[in-house]
């Protein structure tokens, strides 16, 4: 992990063929530690991958009280899942587990007379306390499963993770009976959130959520579903980030729990919904990949990706079809997925990304190299993501001397002669990991704060130095 303030980008001399691997998915890693944590039994995760974010979910699922098992030399995780229920207390001293929902443990939050009701759940004591960090994906799934869990849950997080969203899923969660209060700002970290004895868990069969400026509210919503008794359908406002929401149906799927589509924006889960625990493999991370991916055209070589694959769970698989329209041949082997560059110069052209939006950096850092003009489409949403990602690629595209401009969400660039200039990265991994490409063919890009990569690939300028410029 670069730990300098800087980082210059080494040019590449004489360019040649890429052949490397990225870390396992952090949306797939964080969806599958907690669908392994709802599970009844022991899962087994491997391919994970171990950064700042997900190191955060891992702590807090620990802090929670439940065992977990890691080896990051093997890239594993084992967790024990209490079939939706949360060990009491955030420790794994032997507690009881609450929320018996299903037959052999004691049920908690005295729902019906006489039950025992779950530590915690009176007197205000905290029964844990936990950090998500700047990780969007621990922030909303854990805030909705301790919002319809049974007890009280302090989350704390960065001070980048309270700007962002997270009033539509608190007013979900509110309306299904969480009980929440706030230290500092309303509907913003730091909090505390749960359900105290006597309530049912979920006040209702139904919910409506806005997904205008996350998808994760949706997602976190589906897979904390299970905890409803009754049948419970969540019905949907907005339409961004649905690849990721498809992501999380198929992914439940895989651990046992079948959602339907009533209609396009209606989500329904049966009551007797359940995870089961299972061995899972991570996909390699497409996000990543497809940085490797965009410097095929950049520097005119064939590059490969190991273990990628066009079954994919990931969205951001559509970034290959973006560049198959600049130009370049996509041919997926044993080994992974190659791209292969066009003969000349790769084509400009428009382009909507609303639903892979990660890659909206990805493709605005190679733009200027392009034959002509690259309109990026329908990203309003990223600029509430780690930063303003709109304001990212303005200001360090004015900075390298190109001609941006942005109206109602879409994003023109004009090809141009890129000048040396450092990249504000803004704290965010992928502004950092996403800007060091024009740094490969032209000289004096310095990436400004290297470490915040570590959210998600820590070691990505390494790769890239072994990688592609060797």
């Amino acid at each position: 992990m670069k730990t300098e303030p800087f980082y210059e980008v080494k040019t590449v001399g004489k360019p040649h063929a890429v052949r490397t691997e990225v870390p396992g998915s952090k949306s797939i890693t964080n969806r599958a530690l907690l669908l392994a944590a709802l599970a009844e039994g022991k899962s087994r995760l491997t391919g994970v991958l171990f950064s700042d974010d997900s190191r955060h979910f891992l702590d807090s699922l620990q802090r929670l009280g439940f065992p977990v098992e890691v080896s990051e030399e093997e890239k594993t995780v084992t967790i024990e899942g209490f079939g939706g229920r949360i060990p009491c207390a955030g420790t794994n001293s032997g507690r009881i587990p609450c929320a018996g929902i299903n037959s052999g443990r004691i049920p908690c939050a005295g729902t019906n007379s006489g039950r025992i009701p779950c530590a915690g759940a009176n007197g205000g004591r905290i029964d844990a306390s936990i950090d998500v960090g700047s990780a969007g994906t621990a922030a909303r799934f854990l805030t909705a499963l301790l919002g319809l869990s049974c007890g009280r849950f302090r989350i704390d997080a960065s001070e980048q993770m309270k700007k962002r969203p997270m009033k539509e899923l608190l007013l979900a969660l509110s309306s299904l009976g969480a009980e929440i209060s706030y230290e500092e700002e309303e509907y913003r970290f730091p909090l505390v959130i749960g359900q105290s004895a006597g309530s049912r868990g979920f006040a209702g069969r139904e919910v409506t959520v806005d997904v205008e400026k996350s998808s994760q509210f949706l997602s976190a919503l589906l897979i904390a579903s299970v905890l409803s008794e009754e049948d419970f359908s969540i019905q949907v406002t907005g339409t961004h980030g649905m690849a990721y929401v498809e992501m999380t149906v198929r992914m439940m799927e895989q651990f046992g729990v079948f959602v339907r589509r009533k209609e396009e924006n209606r989500f329904l889960i049966a009551k007797e919904a359940a995870y089961q625990p299972r061995d899972y493999r991570i996909e390699p991370d497409l996000s990543a990949a497809c940085y490797f991916y965009a410097a095929s055209p950049l520097l005119r070589v064939p590059v490969t990706v190991l273990h990628v694959s066009r079954e994919s769970l990931q969205g951001d698989i559509r970034f290959l079809s973006v560049l198959a329209d600049m130009g370049c041949r996509i041919a997926e082997g044993e080994d992974g997925i190659t791209v292969f560059p066009p003969e000349g110069r790769f084509a400009g052209g428009s382009w909507d990304l609303s639903s892979f939006s990660d890659q909206a950096l990805t493709l605005a850092a190679i733009a200027p190299y392009a034959a002509g003009p690259v309109a990026i489409q329908n990203i309003s949403h990223i600029r509430y993501q780690e930063c303003d990602r709109i304001h990212a690629i303005l200001s360090n595209l004015s900075a390298m001397g190109i001609s941006c401009a942005e109206e109602n969400g879409t994003v023109t660039i004009r090809p141009g002669e890129v000048r040396a200039c450092t990249i504000e990265t803004y704290g965010d991994h992928r502004t950092a990991m996403a800007f060091a490409l024009p740094g490969l063919v032209t000289e004096g890009i310095r990436i400004k704060d290297p470490g915040c990569c570590a959210k998600t690939f820590e070691n990505d300028f390494e790769v890239l130095e072994d990688a592609v410029i060797r």
